[in-house]
């Protein structure tokens, strides 16, 4: 599930392709394997451990597997928040008690996402996560994000920033994904940590 403004940035388009190709030469063994490892070291962070409330997502397709780390937060009593992608690109929410409470939701001829299929509690419903887990593609030792281009979790940070809500903002990636540096504009906002498989490496917190 993803996105980040600047769909239209040459330096992003061009990072994009190279990213989108690397994982495309991952086995199915390699996937889950990393999927494992990444879920471990997420549980071990702290904010995570701590948090009532998490707002994550269901990975698609060749994203870093999140199944293993929902999973082992709803087991651990951790209320978590999962996305509903609306016509315009912006995200709902609502809870994940289980693999059997999500439907798969075709989006026109563009995608289809598993999404939560209970009550939908309103795109605002993120502002009480005290963790907010986002995919994207790279993240660089700034902690710039760079997504996919589809602006929905831009609108995610911005609604927190509106809000005055102050998350722990997480990325999942893949170790290859860390880079030296990723095409930013004025809008985008800094993460706080990046977990892969091989660890996790935190970012200066304003």
């Amino acid at each position: 599930m993803e996105s980040d403004e600047g769909a239209n940035d040459p330096g992003k388009r061009g990072l994009r392709r190279e990213l989108l190709v690397n994982r495309r030469g991952l086995s199915e063994e390699d996937r889950l394997a990393h999927e494992r490892a990444l879920a471990a070291h997420a549980l071990a962070l702290p904010e995570l451990a701590s948090a009532g409330t998490v707002a994550a997502y269901v990975s698609v397709g060749t994203e870093p597997g999140t199944a293993a780390l929902l999973e082992a937060l709803r087991e651990r009593g951790t209320r978590v928040l999962l996305p509903v992608l609306l016509p315009d690109d912006d995200l709902d929410w609502g809870a994940y008690t289980g693999p059997g409470s999500l439907a798969v939701v075709r989006h026109g001829g563009r995608m289809e996402l598993a999404e939560p299929a209970g009550t939908r509690l309103g795109p605002d419903a993120v502002t009480e996560a005290d963790v907010v887990l986002l995919p994207g593609l790279a993240v660089d030792g700034r902690g710039m994000r760079l997504g996919r281009g589809g602006g929905s979790y831009d609108r995610v940070l911005a609604r927190l920033e509106r809000a005055g809500a102050r998350p722990a903002l997480v990325v999942l990636l893949y170790d290859t994904e860390v880079v030296a540096r990723v095409p930013a504009e004025a809008h985008d906002r800094p993460v706080h940590a990046v977990v892969t498989p091989a660890g996790v490496r935190r970012f200066a917190r304003p």
